[in-house]
């Protein structure tokens, strides 16, 4: 896999969201159909024989990836939304961010128990959001294949969180 192939389509945004933070934007290997073609097949040889059920994506990124990678691999997509987006009974899971906390959901019936979830999102930073994501995969019922990311900060600790908590992650790429 020639992860250098999507390093350099990856566009550092220094000071956004706030001053600091230097955010890794990956609208322009989304944007680049050859890049995109080969960073959705990268996660399809991955997964090719791990019999996954669904892809959860996480809102908004996520949802991009997550889907092209589901439609791949024959499998449902299971759309994880910041809270109030969802029109059917839905279950939520809170989680704490730098400055503050944020909400996702997903459908009550989004998963069955023992189905084999792969959750997706386009990068770990805290963790916070993707950890929410499989907490409720798992209160589902669901057994979470890996949480995969196409960027790992682990700067920030949120591969760690991870981790400790036994989800096991991957990431393509790590800054």
């Amino acid at each position: 896999m020639n992860t250098e192939l999507f390093a350099n389509r990856i566009r550092t945004v220094s000071d956004w969201p706030e001053p600091g933070v230097q955010f890794r934007d990956i609208t322009p290997l989304l944007r680049d159909g050859a890049v995109f073609h080969a960073l959705i097949e990268a996660f399809a040889e991955r997964y090719a024989d791990a019999h996954i059920d669904a892809v959860a994506g996480i809102d908004a990124r996520g949802f991009i990836i997550g889907a092209a990678l589901a439609y791949r691999l024959g499998c449902g997509f299971i759309p994880v939304r910041k809270a109030g987006k969802l029109p059917f009974d839905t279950m939520c899971e809170s989680y704490s961010l730098e400055y503050g906390e944020a909400t996702v959901e997903v459908h009550t019936d989004a998963a069955g128990a023992g189905e084999h979830v792969l959750v997706v999102d386009d990068l770990i930073a805290t963790g916070g959001t993707i950890l929410a994501a499989a907490k409720l995969m798992q209160r589902l019922g669901a057994k979470i294949v890996e949480a995969a990311v196409v960027i790992d900060l682990p700067g920030l600790g949120g591969s760690a969180r991870l981790k400790e908590s036994g989800v096991p992650g991957f990431a393509l790429l790590t800054y």
